[in-house]
């Protein structure tokens, strides 16, 4: 793109974002009761003040893309400070639903900026990581990435929002691309398999497990070395290692039992199957697979998705929109919904890949991430993969606050992509 050309907009992404907005405010209207139809655009239902928010995703949309490209880069840390006080703000200011004091009441609105914050500190990784003489190899450097990703995430918990805080994991992705190794994502893993395995099997399985996997890859280990002539590996290290796991496995109950609260505990009991409770905790999700198992191959009519129609799934226009969209759509529709977000998350990647300055690129990896892990979180929790945290089905679940957000952090790399070829530090 030359000076003076225009910009070029990318139009599988806005085609993709277009489709899932449709379907989700379908699906919204559809798991309204029967008898609470009305005018599309009564503001008194949930599909009307939907399609509000709506039109103002649109307005939004048109002030990101007008706003000068080097903006967003600029002022990165000023709009990360912003979304931090917004965060403390809400200790003092908070309205509280449901248990959580994670919004601001605004005469008859609500809105929650942790929805906002995400895209703040994508913006905010973004612009630290692409200074010059900052590697993630320096551990100086490491830190301060980590404490960018961690600052909003400590405020979120305690609200409590731990299904927010959970999106900031998300940032692996990027953070990977530039240089991180995988052997912090394989601690992860290993630490979430620990704690869950102490969960559901005896501590001499787990320790069994740990000294076998440890013998395993000592003895690769040290095969590998032979082979390139390079010295044995220190036996020591993967004696601390085993030490470590297993300090850590046993100290796993006494954090599920004083640390987690019981709404928590209870959820993922359920999925662990080491309770059932279908009339209870696990009410939602019992609900939510029966609403997906009568849907079929392609969908019940709005007359006889009695699942949806009949308001037996709560928060089926939110958290559990995924399971409207399988009984009114069938496995047909819920496999478009979740290609549609395959295409989108790929379709941002190849975007990622192809920009010349390094702040689009990790920024768009950050709005790949928090995407993936949003979506895959989700429906997860509705199939009953899950435990159920509370995490939106972006651009489908209803709310302002999330459309909003979601909206604001796909359009501004978006535009930081349009203007590929002329954007420059």
């Amino acid at each position: 793109m030359g000076i003076g050309d225009k910009p070029r907009y990318d139009p599988w992404t806005i085609l993709i974002y277009m489709g899932l907005v449709v379907m989700g405010w379908f699906s919204i209207y559809s798991a309204a009761p029967v008898v609470e139809h009305g005018s599309l655009l009564d503001m008194e239902m949930v599909y009307g003040k939907q399609l509000l928010w709506i039109g103002m995703a649109l307005f939004l949309i048109v002030i990101i893309l007008a706003i000068e490209v080097k903006f967003y880069e600029r002022f990165a840390g000023l709009i990360y400070i912003i979304a931090l006080i917004s965060l403390i703000g809400l200790f003092v200011f908070g309205k509280e639903i449901n248990g959580a004091v994670s919004w601001y009441g605004i005469g008859p609105m609500t809105l929650q900026p942790s929805e906002f914050a995400k895209c703040a500190t994508a913006l905010a990784v973004a612009k630290y990581l692409s200074q010059l003489n900052v590697s993630l190899k320096n551990p100086k450097d490491f830190m301060i990435v980590a404490g960018i990703i961690l600052l909003p995430m400590l405020l979120i918990i305690p609200q409590p929002d731990p299904g927010s805080a959970l999106v900031y994991a998300a940032f692996f992705f990027a953070l990977h691309r530039e240089g991180l190794s995988l052997w912090y994502l394989s601690l992860g893993v290993i630490a979430l398999a620990l704690f869950l395995g102490s969960l559901v099997i005896s501590i001499w399985w787990i320790f069994l497990i740990v000294v076998a996997v440890l013998a395993l890859m000592y003895t690769l280990s040290r095969k590998r070395n032979h082979k390139k002539r390079l010295p044995k590996p220190n036996p020591y290290v993967y004696i601390i290692a085993g030490i470590v796991c297993m300090g850590y496995s046993l100290s796993s109950s006494y954090i599920f039992e004083n640390v987690l609260k019981d709404r928590h505990r209870n959820r993922i009991n359920i999925v662990l199957g080491r309770v059932e409770d279908d009339a209870g905790i696990g009410y939602n999700i019992n609900q939510s697979e029966i609403a997906l198992g009568n849907g079929g191959w392609t969908g019940k009519s709005l007359s006889e998705a009695t699942q949806t129609r009949g308001g037996y799934v709560p928060e089926q226009h939110t958290d559990f929109v995924f399971s409207a969209v399988g009984e009114v759509s069938g496995f047909l529709g819920a496999t478009l919904v979740i290609v549609f977000f395959m295409l989108l998350i790929y379709r941002i990647i190849i975007m990622a890949e192809r920009q010349r300055n390094q702040f689009a690129r990790i920024y768009g990896y950050g709005v790949a991430g928090i995407f993936f892990l949003h979506f895959f979180v989700n429906i997860g929790m509705v199939i009953g993969l899950l435990p159920t945290v509370g995490i939106p089905l972006p651009f489908m679940s209803y709310g302002g606050s999330g459309l909003w957000g979601f909206t604001i952090l796909l359009f501004i790399f978006v535009k930081l992509d349009a203007h590929r070829m002329s954007y420059d530090h």
